[in-house]
C-alpha cells in the first residue's frame, strides 16, 4: 500500500467533503410532473448468502427463498414498458459457491434480474486483484452464462460494487482494500461502471454526490473517485471509469431529537422500507444526465440475503411499493417508471450522453447486451398492476 500524503489523508477521511453539497441539494424544490418524467429504478444488492457467518445450510435457504418467492410475489407487476421488477445481484468473489450462483442465474434467466461482481478484500496487491477479477469474470461467464458483452467488441463486461465501501483504498485506515490503482484495474479487466456509492455513514463517502460521472485514477493516491467529470457535460476523459451513484440527501421531515435531519442514503433494508415518500427524496436528488432532463436515475442498494432484510425485499413493504408505483402511473399520465438492472442503467446513461431521442425501453441494450440468450418468458402470478 502506498504511503499517504496530507492531501490523500484528507480525501480518505471525508472531512468537510459532502456535507455542503448535500445541504445545498437538499434544499431544492421538489420534482414536479407537470411534464412527462421517467423514473429509472435500479436495486443493486450486495448479495451475500453467507453474511454473518451463516452455515451452508442457512445460506442455501436464503437463496432458495429468493428464487422461489421473487417470481410469485412480483411477476404480476409491470412497469411502463411492461417489464417486471428486476434485481441486480452483486455476488461476492470471495464467497463463491457454485450452487448458489446457479440458482440465482436461473432466476435471472426468467427475466427478473442479472448477476454482477462484488468483492471484499484487504491488504491486496494490484497484481493479485487483476488476476482475481479476470478469473472470476471468466468463471461467471463460462460456468453460469451471465455477465454482459459490449456490442462493438464482444468483450465480456461487468459492473462492480466494492465490499466495505472501500473503493480505491478509500478508508482512512487503509483497510479492506490496499490497492491505490483499483479504478484502472477495474476498467482494464472489463468493468463498465462502479455502483458502490453512496457509502454514508462510512467515512469512504466521496465529496461528489448525487452524480453519474467519470473518474480518472491517480495510482499514487487513494480515493481517486472523490471527484470527476459529469457524464454528458464533456467528452469522457481518457482511461476513466463511470461511477453511478444513488441518492444522498437530508430528510427534513425526519429529524433526530426533533432537530437534526436524518440522512437519506438510498438503502433498502429491514428498518428502511421503500415508500413513495422516500421516492420524492430520491427524485429530488436529481441524479441525471444533462442531455435528458426528464430521466431520473434512482439507484438503490441493499444486502438482500439476510432474513431481516428479506422481510422487506420479499415481503409486504416491497409489494406495497410496487403497487404504489403502478397506482401513481395510473393516476398521473406524466409519471413513467422503469425497472432496470445495473447494466441497463449504464446503457441508459450512455444513451443519454449520446443525445438519445427514442424511448427508454429501446435504450436498455444501447451499448452492452445481456449474454444470456436463453431468456425464459416471465409468467404472471397473483397480483397485477394493470
Amino acid at each position: 500500500m502506498n504511503p499517504l500524503n496530507s492531501h490523500d489523508s484528507k480525501k480518505r477521511s471525508g472531512i468537510g467533503g459532502w456535507w455542503a453539497p448535500c445541504l445545498r441539494q437538499s434544499l431544492r424544490s421538489a420534482v414536479r410532473s407537470d411534464k412527462p418524467i421517467h423514473v429509472l429504478i435500479c436495486i443493486v444488492d450486495h448479495y451475500e448468502p453467507g453474511l454473518g457467518g451463516a452455515s451452508n445450510e442457512q445460506a442455501d435457504e436464503r437463496v432458495r427463498n429468493w428464487v422461489e418467492k421473487y417470481p410469485k410475489l412480483f411477476s404480476g407487476f409491470r412497469d411502463s414498458d411492461g417489464q417486471p421488477p428486476r434485481h441486480t445481484f452483486f455476488y461476492p468473489l470471495e464467497m463463491y459457491r457454485e450452487q448458489e450462483v446457479t440458482q440465482v442465474a436461473q432466476l435471472c434467466r426468467a427475466g427478473f434480474g442479472e448477476i454482477e461482481v462484488h468483492l471484499h478484500h484487504d491488504n491486496d496487491t494490484s497484481e493479485n486483484l487483476r488476476r482475481a477479477l479476470l478469473e472470476y469474470k471468466q468463471r461467471l461467464h463460462e460456468k453460469h452464462g451471465v455477465l454482459a458483452r459490449r456490442k462493438s467488441t464482444g468483450e465480456i463486461q461487468y459492473a462492480f460494487i466494492h465490499g466495505n465501501w472501500a473503493l480505491d483504498n478509500s478508508r482512512p485506515d487503509g483497510k479492506w482494500c490496499g490497492v491505490n490503482n483499483e479504478l484502472d484495474i477495474l476498467r482494464e479487466t472489463g468493468c463498465y461502471a462502479d455502483f458502490t456509492l453512496p457509502s454514508f455513514p462510512s467515512p469512504t463517502q466521496t465529496r461528489k454526490i448525487n452524480s453519474i460521472y467519470y473518474a480518472t485514477d491517480d495510482p499514487n493516491s487513494a480515493k481517486s473517485h472523490d471527484s470527476g467529470i459529469d457524464v454528458g457535460s464533456a467528452q469522457p476523459p481518457e482511461n476513466s471509469l463511470m461511477l453511478i451513484q444513488g441518492p444522498l440527501l437530508m430528510n427534513w421531515k425526519s429529524r433526530k431529537w426533533g432537530l437534526i435531519p436524518r440522512i437519506e442514503n438510498a438503502c433498502i433494508q429491514g428498518n428502511q422500507p421503500p415508500t413513495m415518500n422516500r421516492l420524492k427524496l430520491w427524485l429530488n436528488a436529481r441524479v441525471q444526465i444533462p442531455t435528458k432532463p426528464d430521466w431520473f436515475f434512482v439507484k438503490l442498494h441493499t444486502h438482500g440475503a439476510p432474513e431481516s432484510n428479506q422481510t422487506v425485499l420479499l415481503g409486504e413493504p416491497m409489494t406495497q411499493f410496487h403497487q404504489a408505483l403502478a397506482n401513481r402511473a395510473k393516476q398521473d399520465p406524466n409519471f413513467n417508471y422503469h425497472y432496470v438492472t445495473a447494466r441497463e442503467m449504464y446503457n441508459l446513461a450512455k444513451a443519454a450522453e449520446a443525445n438519445w431521442n427514442k424511448s427508454v425501453n429501446q435504450a436498455r441494450d444501447f451499448d452492452l447486451i445481456c449474454d444470456n440468450s436463453t431468456m425464459e418468458p416471465v409468467s404472471s402470478h397473483n397480483k397485477s398492476s394493470n
